[in-house]
């Protein structure tokens, strides 16, 4: 809200026209001259309802758009998908479709979860499946937080995340997937050195990153966001893409901004990912985007564009077209002057899902919490069907990571 210059209130006090020229992408504005978010705000528990609304920027939200249920998911995922959640499904799209048609025209739908719980997995995936029933063709994405037991002492955590990719894989057109173990390390170490996050020094990381990566349709820029998805996704299933971030923290004044040149060889740096892998030295990278922001050259930033594509040209697939793109808007980031967002489909995100793929298997073989999930809907099998949807989806990445031109089957968008 604050970079579209609209204030705890709903009314516009910003000081750009650019800052309202796509404002109506994610806000709708009122007869009284507010602006209210379009977002719908969804739980199967009553509590993060006040504290949304506790919030500075609280009293935004439309009350209309709130779905709450009253008993949770004790984080199940079947509860979420089938039982409770099933329950609230309709109020939901009741919701949403309101939403829809209040729109000029509705490209798409944004879904921002974590995978790890039974709302969030459950219920989100639900969701996502419903998506494709209701509007068709219309691009679909989410923004992802994987949990990991590393950092959590939620014991079902693996099987919710590994039944959510099922609904993943098949329904959303891209899906920009956090991890929550890595948001915890970029917190820990430099620059920012924070020896015991909080919920709201994860959430800044996060909201950054996507703030960085929807420029591109919240602001005018050439590139919109199915030709980003266009160009980041070029098989439909593999389309599980790592947010970045720089700078990751705010530089004090007396050190200056980054410099274009800076902003785009931190596009490719282990240390700006968001997402818990380490790119191995045969991974590749599939595709690459970058959004940069702020007073900058774009003259400079191209030129510093195809540097950057010459220096990783041995990680990167030659095979596919197009496959790194950038944008440039000029309004910066809060508190900026110059930042960047990125988003890196990598060969190197199979390690991710083989780790959370290891836990879940270790939990079913010794059928650990299995009646929890079969006592609310779900049938044994689908545990199998799981876990060969994933060894599936690992092994397609693998497959395009070793191969010198378009895999056997592969299917581009």
């Amino acid at each position: 809200s604050i970079e579209h210059g609209i204030d705890p209130t709903g009314t516009y006090a910003g000081g750009s026209d650019l800052q309202l020229e796509c404002v109506d992408v994610y806000y709708r504005e009122e007869a009284s001259g507010r602006y209210a978010p379009r977002a719908v705000i969804v739980d199967l528990e009553p509590g993060t309802r006040d504290s949304v609304l506790a919030r500075p920027y609280g009293g935004l939200f439309s009350p209309s758009n709130f779905v709450f249920g009253q008993t949770g998911s004790g984080n199940n995922w079947a509860k979420g998908h089938y039982t409770e959640g099933a329950e609230l499904i309709g109020t939901v799209l009741d919701v949403i479709r309101k939403e829809a048609e209040a729109s000029d025209a509705l490209e798409g739908i944004q879904l921002n979860h974590a995978i790890g719980g039974g709302t969030g997995g459950g219920l989100g995936t639900l969701l996502i499946s419903k998506f494709r029933e209701e509007f068709g063709e219309r691009f679909v994405c989410t923004f992802s937080i994987a949990p990991s037991p590393k950092v959590s002492d939620t014991v079902t955590e693996p099987y919710n995340a590994v039944l959510s990719f099922i609904q993943l894989v098949e329904n959303v057109d891209a899906t920009f997937m956090f991890d929550e173990q890595r948001l915890y390390d970029v917190c820990f170490r430099a620059p920012l050195n924070i020896t015991a996050p909080t919920y709201r020094d994860l959430n800044q990381l996060t909201s950054g990153a996507m703030a960085g990566i929807t420029t591109c349709v919240r602001f005018p820029t050439a590139l919109n966001f199915r030709d980003l998805a266009n160009s980041l996704v070029p098989s439909p299933r593999l389309h599980f893409v790592t947010p970045g971030l720089a700078p990751l923290t705010r530089r004090p004044p007396e050190h200056g901004a980054l410099t274009v040149a800076e902003l785009t060889s931190e596009m490719f740096r282990e240390g700006n990912k968001l997402g818990s892998y380490r790119d191995a030295p045969n991974s590749k990278y599939l595709a690459a985007a970058g959004f940069f922001r702020g007073g900058i050259s774009a003259a400079e930033l191209d030129e510093q564009m195809l540097r950057v594509r010459s220096a990783h040209s041995s990680r990167i697939v030659n095979w596919i077209p197009n496959n790194i793109q950038h944008s440039h808007c000029e309004i910066p980031a809060r508190g900026l002057v110059a930042s960047a967002g990125y988003a890196v489909n990598s060969t190197g995100i199979s390690t991710m899902f083989g780790s959370l793929l290891e836990y879940y298997s270790l939990m079913l073989r010794r059928r650990s919490f299995l009646h929890w999930y079969t006592g609310n809907g779900m049938e044994e099998a689908e545990f199998g069907e799981a876990q060969a949807n994933m060894n599936d989806l690992i092994g397609e990445y693998l497959q395009a990571q070793d191969s010198e031109g378009p895999p056997a089957g592969w299917r581009s968008r």
